[in-house]
């Protein structure tokens, strides 16, 4: 990490006790992990400070750790067009206690706020319409969850007879295949098979 990011850590620690539990290299970019309750605040400095200017937000996603009790992080990744410098935010959080909307600090989050609502069940606290954005209204669970079926819970498909879309429960029509690659029936012998032995 360079010292300019350095700097820019080293302040936000200083600025904010309590607000930024820590700071930390990751592949050469600064990571500050902040108090999820706080996560405005330390956003908003980072915006408005003169020696951050970190006034790009670029993308919000989830990230899910099932076995945590705070199952859930909230990675936040900002941009110095001025500095050109990227930092990255993180918070924990867990099913049932929202996250603060960073809405009213970057209004570009409304979108990934939602779509990480409707793929993790991220809740997020003052979000202004806080609803599904990729998934039907009527679909059960969140797909990006790691305890989310690979199936699925249910199948779309639509009926001709009926005219309409149809939901219903998955039904695999054949058991999972077991794939023999040594099996002459696979396929002819592609370039390279004989590294693999």
């Amino acid at each position: 990490m360079d010292e300019g990011l350095k700097a820019i850590g080293d302040k936000a620690l200083a600025k904010l006790p309590g607000a930024v539990l820590a700071v930390h290299d990751d592949y050469g970019e600064l990571t500050l992990e902040v108090e999820t309750a706080r996560v405005v605040e330390a956003l908003t400095f980072l915006r408005d400070d003169p020696d951050c200017q970190f006034i790009c937000f670029t993308d919000l996603s989830g990230v899910d750790y099932p076995q945590r009790e705070k199952r859930f992080d909230v990675v936040y990744l900002l941009l110095s067009p001025k500095l050109n410098r990227r930092i990255r935010v993180k918070i924990a959080t867990d099913e049932a206690t929202p996250a603060p909307s960073i809405v009213s600090v970057f209004p570009a989050a409304d979108w990934y706020e939602r779509e990480a609502y409707d793929l993790f069940g991220i809740l997020f606290d003052g979000h202004p319409d806080l609803r599904r954005i990729l998934t039907d209204y009527g679909f059960d669970g969140h797909p990006l969850r790691k305890d989310f079926p690979m199936t699925g819970f249910v199948e779309v498909r639509y009926d001709d007879e009926e005219k309409r879309v149809r939901y219903e429960p998955v039904k695999l029509t054949q058991e999972f295949r077991r794939f023999d690659f040594l099996s002459p029936w696979e396929g002819a012998p592609l370039p390279g098979d004989e590294k693999a032995k």
